[in-house]
């Protein structure tokens, strides 16, 4: 964390080494840092991991999927990355065909992106969360283990932070 007395609005961050910088203005306040460190973290992962894995290759993950747990019925007509999905790991418009994931899904493991893309895609059979829903879940031997890491994931973020420490 860095502070400027000449930065008045913007905040930024990049990464150096293994470290990842986050620029701020002097006068913004704890709670405003914190929450800026989020949003500039959750930002730099989002660019970092759609290097890693595009909209091409989850729509590609997507039909691989499908084929292997749903014999090929759940046909997205796209699959992509959104970063306007912060209290949902995914979404689906049945009626469109279309799945959108949250960026913030990018950087964990390879399992839980394909349970949440398995989640988006049985939608696309089923709309609702009922029992067939859950039965076409019920395929993936990771289901749980994913649930349970994403629970995690979102007790972790309830929780209160510790002040961060501070660089000069």
């Amino acid at each position: 964390m860095r502070r400027s007395a000449r930065r008045r609005r913007t905040v930024s961050a990049y990464r150096e080494g293994d470290r990842t910088i986050v620029l701020i203005p002097a006068r913004m306040s704890e709670a405003e840092e914190r929450r800026w460190v989020g949003v500039m973290l959750d930002k730099l992962a989002a660019q970092e991991s759609k290097r890693l894995l595009g909209d091409a290759e989850l729509a590609e993950r997507a039909e691989l999927l499908s084929g292997q747990y749903f014999e090929g019925r759940a046909r997205p007509t796209s699959v992509r990355w959104v970063t306007n999905q912060n209290t949902r790991w995914g979404s689906c418009t049945p009626a469109e065909g279309s799945i959108r994931l949250s960026h913030r899904l990018q950087g964990m493991p390879e399992y839980v992106v394909d349970y949440v893309l398995l989640h988006e895609l049985a939608h696309l059979l089923v709309p609702g969360h009922g029992p067939r829903f859950w039965r076409l879940l019920e395929a993936y031997p990771r289901t749980e283990r994913a649930r349970g890491y994403l629970e995690g994931v979102v007790a972790a973020e309830r929780l209160p932070h510790l002040p961060a420490a501070r660089t000069e």
